[in-house]
């Protein structure tokens, strides 16, 4: 009988522990979710430090609050909402960009986001509006607030909202399109704003980030996320962005995203949104960017970039091969824009640039970011591969224009074509097709096997050189696969032609596979 009464009190025992496992479980549950917080430690103003009650946990990276509310009454005095009245550019119906309706053509971010347009539902027809809304935030307590170059480049006025209310006039004092940054100031002697700071660090892919902000005209309102990606690029040049899922909506633009510490990590700028609305991608510049560029804004009011005066691609395995490069690295010329730099120079399509001052050049946005970073009239000494040969080019680097004036360069002056023969392809001179240019030869049809549908290429591209030859008619395209076959290596089944082909306004180089005979 005790030892029954012993196994049951035994089993009682158990079942007591059994049952409380699950809300043990439960909450360690609501213990790890605390550390999804935001952390502001000795960061949080000492009004809100001394007050605050809400619990905290104990992460790798300091302790971390159950809640926002600190680190929003601690940040969100900064961020200001701004109205711009002016000639404001807005896409028409026929061009409009669903989900980022204020972007101009000229705009650097307006060809990432065109390319999502087709399919789309268009938007009713509309008036150009006089008003546009965006965001900004303080840098300096005297004043200078930072935006977005496409919020404010084109305004008559700007007006300036704090958080309590308080309205500003403010005025443009540079901006830099190249990078959508414009640095703006509020005219109020005697006055001291609370601004914020700039990240000293890069966040880590899965830090929280919190945007505040303008979204639709609505003021401060405040989003979490977190970091989603580093280095995306967005086809808006040379520079990275980072990519966070916080809500990020029309309005938003110029606002900023700051980490734990209340520091900025990035300047959000633009949004993917097939619909219109947030659907959690958005792209903000990095700190170190927006702070080097804010740097030269209230220095000089303008930022000045080296130029070489050249359009260039990436380097693939196939490009490499056929001018005998041992690794696709560097960046080719597919165009020397004419009256630039490079024109006075001994550069021409085909080359590969590989060093820059004997820095090394990984790719095409490598070689813009690092031309960049030069001032103009800058002396600069390339590495390039011509053809299998390396020589080096020492030049004067240029003023990098405006968007506009690069536009003007290229719509003035078009691009001439190329072709290739015996890989798949009927051939025709250029000179038979009315707007195909007086030099080429035009692909009237591929091969659906051939290495050339691989590559690409189909009827109505236009190709101007095989193998560093011009052509002009089929024939000079059977010559400069001669010219590549004489000169392939012999211990290789395959030799990789390499030819400048045009389609449409664009050119660029393939490297076609040929069957040694």
């Amino acid at each position: 009988m005790k030892t029954d009464q012993s196994s049951a009190a035994n089993e009682s025992t158990r079942s007591r522990k059994l049952t409380r496992k699950p809300v043990l479980l439960a909450a360690a549950a609501l213990i790890a979710t605390g550390a999804l917080g935001l952390i502001l430690g000795n960061s949080v103003p000492s009004a809100v430090a001394e007050t605050a009650t809400q619990k905290t946990i104990e992460t790798p990276f300091g302790r971390a609050p159950l809640s926002f509310a600190d680190l929003v009454a601690k940040v969100s005095p900064a961020v200001v909402s701004i109205n711009v009245k002016g000639d404001v550019k807005v896409a028409d119906n026929d061009s409009e960009i669903p989900g980022m309706p204020d972007i101009p053509e000229d705009n650097p971010l307006y060809d990432f986001f065109k390319q999502f347009r087709k399919g789309m539902p268009q938007a009713p027809s509309r008036p150009t509006p006089s008003l546009a809304q965006g965001s900004g935030f303080f840098v300096t307590p005297d004043g200078f607030i930072v935006t977005n170059n496409h919020v404010v480049e084109d305004a008559d006025e700007i007006t300036v909202t704090l958080e309590g209310g308080e309205k500003y006039t403010a005025k443009l004092v540079g901006n830099d399109p190249r990078t959508d940054i414009a640095l703006c100031k509020v005219d109020a002697p005697g006055k001291t704003f609370p601004f914020v700071e700039f990240s000293s660090r890069a966040p880590r892919v899965g830090d929280w980030v919190l945007a505040v902000g303008n979204p639709f005209g609505l003021g401060g309102t405040v989003t979490a996320g977190i970091i989603s990606a580093h280095n995306r690029d967005i086809g808006s040049g040379p520079y990275d962005y980072l990519q966070i899922d916080a809500a990020v909506n029309r309005g938003n633009s110029g606002g900023p995203s700051f980490d734990l510490d209340g520091h900025v990590v990035g300047m959000n700028t633009a949004i993917f949104s097939p619909s219109g609305g947030n659907v959690g991608i958005a792209f903000a510049v990095p700190a170190a960017l927006v702070k080097e560029v804010v740097t030269e804004l209230q220095s000089h009011g303008t930022v000045d970039r080296g130029w070489l005066g050249v359009v260039i691609q990436n380097v693939s395995d196939d490009i490499a091969d056929s001018v005998g490069m041992a690794e696709a690295k560097g960046a080719m010329i597919t165009k020397v824009t004419e009256d630039g730099p490079a024109s006075k120079q001994d550069l021409k399509p085909g080359d590969v640039i590989i060093e820059v001052n004997g820095s090394k050049i990984d790719d095409s946005r490598d070689l813009a970011r690092k031309i960049a970073e030069l001032h103009p009239d800058t002396d600069v000494n390339l590495g390039i591969v011509r053809y299998g040969d390396k020589r080096t080019v020492n030049m004067k680097l240029g003023r990098f224009p405006s968007n506009k004036q690069l536009a003007a360069l290229e719509e003035d002056k078009p691009d001439t074509g190329e072709q290739m023969e015996d890989l798949g392809l009927s051939l025709a001179p250029a000179a038979r097709f009315p707007g195909a240019g007086d030099t080429g030869v035009v692909i009237t049809e591929v091969d659906p096997k051939s290495d050339a549908a691989d590559k690409g290429l189909k009827p109505g591209d236009v190709i101007l050189e095989v193998a560093g030859v011009t052509v002009s008619k089929p024939a000079d395209v059977a010559a400069g696969v001669k010219k590549a076959m004489s000169g392939a290596q012999t211990d290789k089944d395959t030799v990789k032609v390499l030819m400048q082909v045009k389609t449409g306004d664009q050119t660029r180089f393939v490297a076609l596979s040929l069957k040694k005979a």
